[in-house]
């Protein structure tokens, strides 16, 4: 938590940069944090007290200098304004959300490494997220990793954790794997779970369930009474 006192010298958002122009170079950078962001917004549609930001960059004063941000691909915070009274955040600026830091944050490792392993942890505890997934489906053979790997913040540093999917009590959600369609493709995906292990559907795996279970009943009892 930051002192008040000590806001006082820090840029305000409308100072600082919200954009630095790069693109990503994997497109799961996109569509795996807007899978997570579409299923919580059906989750959690009465909540107002938390954000979910996506490659968006986060300005902190716990690191070398607070004008210089990190950004990852995804992070959740509880206990905030779900949106601000000026409208949509354009920069999640720690000291402007009375210092509430990301319960989690998400790096999708991509072509070129990018540090998720080494450089961004240690930011991260800076920064002090309590949980940091690191989702590295498809070059976890040439980092010589695993395709999911959870840590959680223990005195200051990040401490790998077993189980998938896995419990967060702190957020009371899960997270993990599993197979499913999103835009159109049909593909493993980082899914949202409850405490006993049962994922929760985004609306098209929704919808397909849905269309295969009245293909299933035109099969064995024909079309449906108009």
């Amino acid at each position: 938590m930051i002192q008040p006192q000590l806001t006082q010298n820090l840029p305000s958002s409308d100072e600082l940069a919200f954009c630095d122009g790069l693109p990503v170079d994997n497109e799961l950078h996109i569509l795996v944090p807007n899978l997570l962001s579409f299923i919580l917004g059906f989750l959690w549609s009465e909540r107002l007290d938390w954000f979910f930001g996506i490659n968006m960059r986060i300005y902190y004063a716990t690191g070398v200098n607070p004008r210089v941000p990190i950004v990852p691909d995804a992070f959740l915070c509880l206990g905030v304004e779900r949106l601000k009274a000026k409208g949509l955040r354009n920069s999640y600026v720690v000291w402007e959300e009375k210092g509430v830091v990301p319960l989690f944050v998400l790096e999708v490792v991509s072509n070129t490494p990018g540090g998720e392993y080494d450089e961004k942890m240690v930011k991260y505890a800076q920064l002090g997220p309590l949980y940091y997934l690191i989702y590295n489906p498809d070059f976890w053979q040439r980092d010589r990793r695993e395709p999911f790997e959870i840590y959680r913040l223990t005195d200051g540093e990040y401490q790998r954790q077993l189980g998938e999917p896995f419990w967060m009590p702190e957020i009371g959600l899960g997270i993990g794997r599993g197979v499913g369609t999103h835009k159109g493709l049909q593909r493993e995906w980082l899914y949202w779970y409850d405490q006993q292990g049962t994922r929760f559907e985004s609306p098209e795996d929704r919808a397909t369930r849905l269309q295969e279970m009245l293909e299933r009943y035109r099969q064995q009892f024909g079309d449906l009474p108009q």
